[in-house]
């Protein structure tokens, strides 16, 4: 954009129009009748163009103005609701959000994203819940959750939501340090122990029966579905148990030496994490600023190759 356009040629353009009159529009601003008149004539010298014509019946847009007006009313107002909006989180207004996510992304990407929200909106009331695929895009669905963060559902459990990709994320299968089957690790030996495996519900179980049957291995008889991200943890570093869970559930814990990630590939599970909302809304301010405070936590995460 031309740098020599000032909000103020936006304003006086915009009052001119609203009120077809340059005098009103002195009125609104609280300026001189001739201090309008060259706003407008500046703005007009910038853009080249005629915007607006003078006559009997008072003032009309051009072609140009015309188009230039439908923009310059949409920046200004683009502008109130910002700076309306930072007022509003500023102030204890009551202003809320519920956002649902996925275990792994529960674990992993919200600490940071809360800590970038409470930086902009500390009085923001924001309610976060976790859970299996099909109960958060429900919630959404009905209006209960304003956002849900994970992986892309199937195609029946996507509808009239969109789906906008942050990042990829594999699946992990983790055992207690010392397990036996760190002695000689292969995906076929995970059926002689205990097995937490996702249950029906969870957006990953497709993924890793497919990566099973493609190495041949059956699914375990000796399994605990769930989605607990506790009892999970629990199960596995107090016994024999291994799970097959996705990788952001258990970073902090393999990094740690808590957990051990078995080295078998599991490049097939890979999948796509995102933001889902309702299609068609138009994005809340509170929507707005936790968008922006989860694409400066991705940036973070990208540029220290943790996604």
């Amino acid at each position: 954009m031309d740098r020599r356009i000032k909000i103020r040629h936006l304003q006086a353009f915009v009052e001119i129009v609203r009120g077809r009159s340059l005098k009103r529009a002195a009125e609104t601003l609280h300026l001189t009748q001739p201090a309008i008149s060259r706003s407008l004539s500046e703005l007009e010298d910038i853009v080249g163009a005629e915007l607006l014509t003078r006559g009997r019946g008072g003032i009309a847009l051009t072609a140009q103005g015309e188009l230039f007006h439908s923009f310059a009313n949409a920046s200004l107002a683009s502008l109130e609701q910002g700076l309306a909006g930072l007022q509003a989180f500023g102030e204890d207004t009551g202003s809320r959000l519920n956002v649902g996510a996925l275990p792994s992304v529960a674990a992993r990407l919200l600490p940071p994203v809360v800590d970038e929200i409470a930086a902009v909106a500390p009085s923001m009331r924001l309610r976060i819940i976790d859970g299996p695929h099909h109960h958060l895009t429900r919630l959404l669905h009905d209006g209960e959750l304003d956002a849900v963060i994970g992986r892309l559902g199937e195609p029946e459990t996507m509808h009239g939501l969109s789906f906008t990709q942050l990042y990829m994320e594999d699946v992990a299968i983790v055992v207690r340090p010392g397990h036996p089957i760190l002695q000689s690790p292969a995906l076929a030996r995970i059926v002689d122990w205990p097995v937490i495996y996702p249950p029906s519900t969870a957006a990953i179980r497709p993924l890793v029966r497919r990566m099973l049957v493609a190495e041949g291995v059956p699914l375990p008889r000796n399994r605990i579905e769930t989605v607990s991200v506790c009892f999970g943890r629990a199960k596995t570093r107090d016994s024999d148990a291994i799970w097959i869970i996705s990788t952001g559930v258990v970073a902090r814990e393999i990094a740690a030496g808590e957990l051990v990630r078995l080295p078998v590939e599991t490049r097939t599970t890979r999948g796509a994490v995102g933001l889902m909302l309702r299609a068609g809304e138009v994005e809340s301010s509170e929507q707005r600023l936790f968008i922006q405070a989860l694409e400066r936590v991705i940036r973070r995460l990208r540029a220290a190759g943790e996604a």
